[in-house]
């Protein structure tokens, strides 16, 4: 608490001494105005506080989208295919590279069964590896054959962790009443020779 009055005692030194460089003119002045003078003072200053949080909030907002678009940029042209599936094991996000290997263009995957990409005959293990995950806090490992709508095949290892995020329906929800979202994210690394 100290530390914020601190930075609010900041914030009005900074704001008094500009407010300082500006002379308040009244039009008529008349005697004993001295409450108006203090309070076009204090309204003054009180415009330059907001207007230089403001401006921190800009910067802050600006350096939170850089950062953002370079996590982007990471999952996004990372060499592992990257996976976020919904607690149904339909696909919700993924990367570029887990579009690639799975030989569909990744707009096309979403909604899409990530079992469907699963060989038939290791189907009853993912399902077993993704009932796994949702009971379990800890990363798990397993490892499938995929066939892909070519006929092609290939096998991987899949590392899976389940992920709880809270969901905002609004603006105006509170946050600690908004429903939980369970989804598991999965990291695939092919094992080139294997099929």
């Amino acid at each position: 608490m100290n530390d914020k009055n601190d930075k609010l005692d900041a914030l009005r030194a900074e704001a008094e001494a500009q407010v300082a460089h500006v002379p308040i003119n009244l039009v008529n002045p008349q005697p004993g105005e001295e409450l108006l003078h203090k309070l076009l003072h204090e309204l003054q200053v009180h415009q330059v506080e907001l207007q230089m949080q403001n401006d921190a909030l800009r910067q802050a907002q600006i350096a939170m989208e850089e950062s953002r678009d370079r996590y982007v940029d990471l999952y996004d042209f990372a060499p592992i295919a990257y996976f976020t599936l919904t607690r149904d094991g339909m696909i919700n996000e993924l990367n570029l590279t887990a579009g690639d290997l799975l030989g569909v263009v990744r707009n096309k995957l979403v909604n899409r069964r990530f079992a469907q990409y699963v060989a038939a005959e290791d189907r009853e293990r993912w399902y077993q590896h993704f009932a796994s995950v949702l009971q379990h806090e800890q990363r798990q490992r397993c490892e499938l054959t995929f066939q892909l709508a070519d006929g092609s095949r290939f096998q991987a290892q899949l590392y899976s962790q389940k992920s709880v995020s809270s969901v905002n329906s609004s603006a105006l929800d509170d946050a600690s009443s908004a429903p939980a979202e369970t989804s598991v994210r999965v990291a695939i690394i092919e094992q080139p020779g294997k099929a």
